[in-house]
């Protein structure tokens, strides 16, 4: 490449550089012959130049520019000038000057791309994916990537002013299947054994803690075998934290402080401190939702008290043992007419309810879906606690489980302003949910399992319930950042008693054989001196993808997987041949 050396980027071309001589490098995006003159739009990953060839001069160099074609490779060597009066283009950087080009080299021929890479983004995705090296061409996805490698060095400056030590923990580890499943790897050398990749490295960074190193942090890639969605893949990457000596508010404090500062860095934007904060019991009253989306009001409403005796028989049977609640969509009643209104009656049905009952007030006028069976004096109870005036359009949602009811209805809130238009993907609103569950009762396994994970510690004032066998009342020292209804980060004080520990274990239904075959070295660690501890971990890719406003983690991912946990360019997973199975002692089973 001795005689290719470019001496700019494309998109860093300016005004200031006028009569310069210049070598660019890049993919061809685009290219007009005009006859007499011939304009190749050179592209690399900072932006897009013009180069322009003179048929009126060196004829054997313009008929080697007629040969090209797009995505071909090439240097351009030229004169950078100011365009045509007139011709400038305000959309491009790089709009008001252009490369008269004295020398061509075609680096690198191309076939016909499968999509046009300017504009794939209403390709099929699957058809993306599957050539990612073309849809990574992209400025989109390229402006994602910056991103993401701007996001990460800002953290590692960050936590590295804070007297953090990024320390890397084992990619193969033990099965410890407490949640998700693992990702399981042979070991050949152990036939018959397996090495688990980690979902977390939770342990590991707990045993750093009372090894003494006290504030440890990682951009850790973990694995989960689980179902996926448009924010979850099977490898991820967490910025992975834990301190030493420190309360809740210690561990907030840094972290929201982080936040902060990489918002402020990475895209300009002032986050104000500090973060609201909402307990769990809150947030599920207020938003019906642990993780609520605070870009919007409508916050509901309780009224099973108004509903326990009402003439409306629906209302009475949710209240005897639910509960019944509504949302004032404020001043868009006519946003919502009754066509519309029977849609989100039956989209609301597939959270579990049974339905969704209404009320519009509009010119004065009330029409409801249920008012034909209420007293006056019912109704207006209702409107009072809504708050209710003309223009007003109100859902309420009634089940005999008042949690089922207010999540139905807390969804109902995100896609009535999702329908409104309301939520903004530059508009960031941060808080903090604290005080989760400890437990949560599983239908599945006949048992109470943990909410976060087994390391969590309970709230000091409710570990008497850990005796009283009232675990679904327990409190937990958890926490979760919230950033516009996703969840960013879960966190907690952790366990730090070796007893406590092993409660907790005998609670969740491990016996004590499995206690010491999972869980035996990080009980034996502990009877060693453990600092009080806690910690959290950033989902990475989710941070990204609500900073870069992309639809999916795909989008900020450079090798993504669907949502069948496969790869389509190299397609993976896939299978492996006899040999290698062999020396890991392994034989398939073909049967269904």
């Amino acid at each position: 490449m001795k005689d290719y050396k470019r001496t700019d980027y494309c998109g860093d071309l300016r005004l200031d550089a006028i009569g310069r001589q210049v070598t660019v490098c890049g993919w061809v995006q685009r290219n007009r012959n005009l006859g007499g003159l011939l304009f190749i739009d050179l592209r690399d990953r900072t932006g897009v130049i013009q180069c322009v060839f003179d048929g009126a001069g060196d004829s054997e160099l313009f008929a080697l520019a007629e040969t090209v074609r797009h995505e071909f490779v090439l240097c351009v060597k030229g004169t950078l000038a100011a365009r045509a009066e007139g011709m400038a283009n305000p959309d491009m950087p790089t709009g008001a000057v252009e490369v008269r080009a004295v020398s061509l080299d075609i680096l690198s021929t191309a076939k016909t791309p499968p999509f046009a890479i300017s504009d794939a983004a209403g390709v099929n995705e699957a058809l993306r994916l599957k050539y990612r090296y073309l849809d990574l061409r992209r400025p989109e996805l390229q402006n994602n990537l910056v991103l993401r490698h701007r996001a990460a060095q800002i953290a590692r400056r960050f936590y590295d002013s804070e007297g953090f030590l990024e320390i890397e923990t084992p990619l193969l580890t033990k099965s410890t299947p407490e949640g998700a499943r693992d990702y399981l790897v042979p070991s050949r050398v152990h036939p018959g054994e397996f090495y688990a990749l980690p979902q977390s490295p939770q342990q590991y960074k707990q045993i750093l803690m009372l090894a003494g190193y006290d504030r440890y942090f990682q951009l850790a890639r973990c694995f989960r075998d689980e179902d996926l969605r448009a924010d979850r893949q099977p490898d991820f990457t967490q910025i992975d934290i834990e301190m030493s000596f420190v309360d809740i508010d210690d561990i907030l404090d840094v972290n929201e402080r982080f936040i902060a500062e990489l918002f402020q860095e990475a895209l300009g934007v002032t986050i104000p401190l500090p973060l609201p904060r909402l307990t769990y019991h809150e947030a599920m009253r207020r938003f019906g939702s642990d993780k609520p989306d605070m870009r919007v009001g409508f916050e509901l409403l309780d009224i099973t008290d108004i509903a326990r005796d009402c003439s409306f028989r629906v209302f009475n049977l949710a209240a005897a043992t639910g509960g019944v609640f509504l949302i004032n969509l404020s001043g868009h009643a006519a946003k919502f007419p009754r066509r519309e209104i029977d849609g989100l009656a039956e989209w609301v049905k597939t959270y579990g309810v049974g339905g969704l009952a209404w009320i519009r007030l509009v010119g004065g006028q009330m029409t409801s879906s249920f008012g034909k069976f209420m007293t006056e004096d019912e109704m207006k109870a209702i409107l009072d606690r809504a708050g209710a005036r003309d223009g007003d359009v109100i859902f309420i949602v009634a089940d005999t489980s008042a949690p089922r009811a207010q999540q139905a209805l807390g969804a109902l809130r995100l896609e009535g302003a999702r329908r409104l238009g309301l939520l903004r993907r530059d508009d960031f609103k941060f808080l903090w949910v604290t005080e989760f569950p400890l437990f949560e009762y599983s239908e599945e396994d006949s048992r109470y399992v943990a909410c976060h994970h087994p390391f969590t510690a309970p709230m000091d004032e409710d570990i008497p319930l850990l005796d009283e066998g009232k675990l679904g009342e327990v409190r937990s020292k958890a926490f979760d950042m919230v950033l516009s209804g996703t969840e960013l980060s879960s966190g907690s004080i952790r366990i730090f008693d070796s007893d406590t520990q092993a409660k907790m274990f005998s609670l969740l239904g491990f016996t004590q054989e499995q206690m010491d075959a999972r869980f035996g070295h990080l009980l034996r660690a502990f009877q060693y001196g453990v600092p009080p501890h806690g910690g959290m971990a950033f989902g990475f890719d989710r941070i990204i993808m609500l900073m870069a406003g992309a639809d999916s983690i795909r989008d900020v991912i450079a090798f993504p997987k669907v949502q069948t946990a496969a790869e389509l360019m190299m397609e993976s997973p896939a299978p492996v041949d006899e040999k290698h199975l062999r020396e890991l002692r392994l034989r398939l089973d073909n049967t269904n």
